[in-house]
């Protein structure tokens, strides 16, 4: 039995796989705390959801586990020392949002960007970092870890951490495979503070202590694992041999599969090492299922009875939404602004629009600014989907209409099962796939829409 654990902002995911199979699912949710820019998670109260969930897996499963492997949510940073508290700094953070700014109109910027691979934004360690340093904030011995380092040294008392969690970073040289001297420098640490790097599928023994608190076998052997959207991309690749994928969750992520780093320094699509063979690229948004979660808000007395209405209420109101254009962009935006400050607009709104026509536009707005990211990343043919988004057939059929492209979702494009390809290769077993034509007559309709959607 193979255990992968994903370890994200929203929840803890725990899948149990044998012979390719998923055998046992659950998720746990996990708090994310926020006091104006700072958003945060504790350490302690994620390694006890761990805990619990790892406990809570049936018996007879956790006494055949030979493996456990672990994907977690990117751009973390956890300050260690004596005398610190347990606060892991997520993605969503924004502290650094001035520094950065500042910092991207320096030519070094593009440099460290073409190095690492990883865009110069708020959400990196390599940004929170340089805020940190400005502001004193920590004393000069303290170490900077992540999630992956805090749950590597729960289960086998070593911190250390991933090539592809680390090429997130903003500090990670994608080339020479290591802690990037001049960008620490510029940020004023030492490669000490980090913890070591290895590969994705580097495995380490299972320590005794985690293994009585968990109940699993001690001989259970420990692979550090990888990143969660290169997972997702690399599951989405294995189970239906499409190296182009689509995630739509809280976020969104256009991601292809390449065996080449790929850099655009204006755009800054973001590169991230995945093992020997592969890298992953593409474009992250701030503003995918949240958009349509805060709209269910809005619209409807309970988010059931939104989701529940929203194919009757898609369907009760045009492509165009009669005129009415919503810029979806109400938690800043990453691709392809890369602007935490942008808002999200309603436009064109007359007396004679309806409830169904804004409640369209939301729906649209979303798409269409995934399209800009299609576009971006270069997607012109198939694309695999995955994310709680397309738990809805209607904005399964939406999305391959507004982009042009047939989709393909599969129960297996999830960073769990990019963690089982990844350490025991591609399986002779077929995965179940749905296919999503996409119509050539509805496209060329929300083409017309998309040509001048965000233009100013």
């Amino acid at each position: 039995m193979f255990l992968g654990i994903d370890i994200g902002t929203t929840a803890i995911k725990f899948a149990v796989i044998a012979d390719g199979k998923i055998k046992f699912q659950q998720t746990s949710p996990v708090r994310t705390y926020r006091d104006q820019q700072i958003c945060y998670q504790r350490a302690i109260e994620l390694l006890e959801v761990l805990k619990v969930g790892v406990q809570s897996i049936p018996k007879d499963m956790r006494e055949a586990l030979e493996t456990v492997s672990f994907s977690v949510a990117m751009h973390s940073i956890l300050p260690w020392g004596e005398g610190l508290d347990d606060t892991i700094y997520i993605w969503s953070d924004t502290q650094a949002e001035q520094t950065i700014a500042t910092f991207k109109q320096q030519e070094r910027a593009s440099l460290f960007y073409q190095r690492t691979g990883t865009p110069i934004h708020a959400m990196s360690p390599f940004a929170k970092l340089l805020y940190f340093q400005q502001q004193n904030r920590y004393p000069n011995h303290t170490h900077y870890y992540g999630i992956k380092e805090l749950i590597m040294h729960y289960f086998t008392g070593e911190f250390v951490l991933d090539y592809a969690t680390a090429s997130a970073t903003g500090l990670f040289d994608l080339q020479e495979r290591q802690w990037d001297a001049e960008i620490l420098a510029f940020v004023g640490i030492s490669t000490q503070q980090l913890a070591p790097l290895v590969d994705t599928t580097t495995a380490f023994p299972l320590k005794e202590r985690a293994a009585v608190e968990l109940k699993i076998p001690v001989t259970a052997k420990v692979v550090i694992g990888a990143s969660d959207g290169c997972l997702a991309a690399y599951a989405s690749y294995i189970a239906t041999g499409i190296p182009n994928s689509l995630t739509i969750g809280t976020s969104a992520s256009v991601r292809k599969v390449t065996k080449e780093p790929t850099f655009d320094s204006g755009k800054q699509n973001f590169c991230y090492y995945l093992n020997e063979t592969y890298y992953v690229t593409g474009a992250p948004s701030n503003n995918g299922g949240c958009v349509l979660e805060w709209a269910s808000h809005l619209y409807a007395d309970t988010p059931q009875e939104f989701f529940e209405n929203l194919p009757s209420a898609l369907q009760h109101s045009p492509i165009g939404a009669n005129g009415l254009r919503f810029e979806p962009y109400i938690n800043g935006e990453r691709a392809p602004l890369w602007q935490n400050e942008v808002t999200g607009t309603l436009k064109n709104i007359r007396i004679q629009h309806t409830k169904n026509d804004m409640i369209r536009s939301v729906v649209e707005g979303i798409l269409f600014n995934i399209r800009t990211l299609t576009e971006m990343v270069h997607v012109t043919e198939k694309l695999s989907l995955s994310g709680g988004f397309f738990k809805s057939e209607m904005l399964r059929k939406m999305t391959a209409d507004v982009l042009g492209v047939d989709c393909y979702l599969s129960d297996y494009n999830e960073p769990i099962m990019g963690l089982y390809y990844l350490i025991y290769g591609q399986q002779s077993t077929a995965v179940p796939i749905e296919t999503i034509a996409s119509s050539q007559e509805q496209y060329e309709h929300y083409t017309e829409v998309f040509k001048n959607y965000f233009s100013k």
